[in-house]
């Protein structure tokens, strides 16, 4: 890294109810001293800062907004005062920043002009899943989000089933909460009886829960994940 060079914290935030927040070892001294933040979402940004303890003045705080609607990216200007010492921070609008999550651009715009990128601690969403799925942990891939297109998303499922068959792997993946009603419908139908599908639902959250079944088994009983923030696994114990 450049020396004098400022660094670009990855602050994470809970990814389940507000009692997450006595959870995250928040580096409150460290957040404190940064006034410039990326963000995907300025409220839901200062509302969080807010509950980890920062009390500077937000007319004071530059925020940059970096989401699946931003089109243009002047990351000279914005990255400009960590090149001359400043520190800044990523947050992310639930869990760690950069996995699933737009705020991966301005860590490669950092790594391109040598700025040191720090990650903090804190939840994931897809990792924890794995962990409690009883899944393989030892081989898994992260596929993001699925097409919208139903057709395409029954293809991709299938996909996700015969990688695991072939290679033991688990394959994760994730929707929006206004659609993970329909891939959990489709999933039922389409996969064999015998595959076995992990859902993570809320996670951390005071109602979440991990649950693994075969397909046969989630066809058994009605279950509602429309509005909810799930992680789904395709896989083999």
């Amino acid at each position: 890294m450049k020396k004098n060079t400022g660094t670009l914290y990855l602050i994470p935030t809970p990814i389940g109810d507000q009692h997450e927040y006595d959870h995250i070892p928040f580096h409150l001294e460290l957040i404190a001293e940064i006034r410039l933040f990326f963000v995907e979402e300025v409220k839901t940004a200062r509302r969080t800062l807010r509950k980890m303890g920062y009390t500077a003045d937000f007319e004071e705080v530059t925020f940059y907004v970096i989401n699946e609607h931003s089109k243009q990216f002047d990351f000279d200007s914005w990255l400009s005062p960590l090149m001359e010492g400043a520190h800044a921070g990523v947050i992310s609008e639930a869990g760690m920043p950069c996995i699933a999550d737009p705020g991966s651009q301005v860590v490669s715009a950092a790594h391109e002009r040598m700025i040191s990128v720090v990650p903090l601690t804190g939840p994931n969403a897809m990792i924890l899943t794995l962990a409690a799925s009883g899944l393989n942990g030892q081989q898994f891939q992260f596929n993001g989000y699925l097409p919208r297109e139903r057709n395409e998303r029954v293809k991709k499922l299938k996909q996700f089933e015969r990688m695991s068959a072939e290679y033991g792997s688990s394959q994760i993946f994730m929707d929006a909460p206004y659609r993970n009603q329909h891939v959990f419908n489709d999933a039922r139908e389409s996969l064999a009886a015998h595959t076995k599908l992990c859902i993570g639902c809320d996670v951390h959250a005071q109602n979440g829960y991990v649950l693994t079944k075969t397909i046969e088994e989630w066809r058994t009983s009605n279950w509602d994940f429309s509005k909810r923030n799930v992680v789904f696994i395709i896989g083999r114990s």
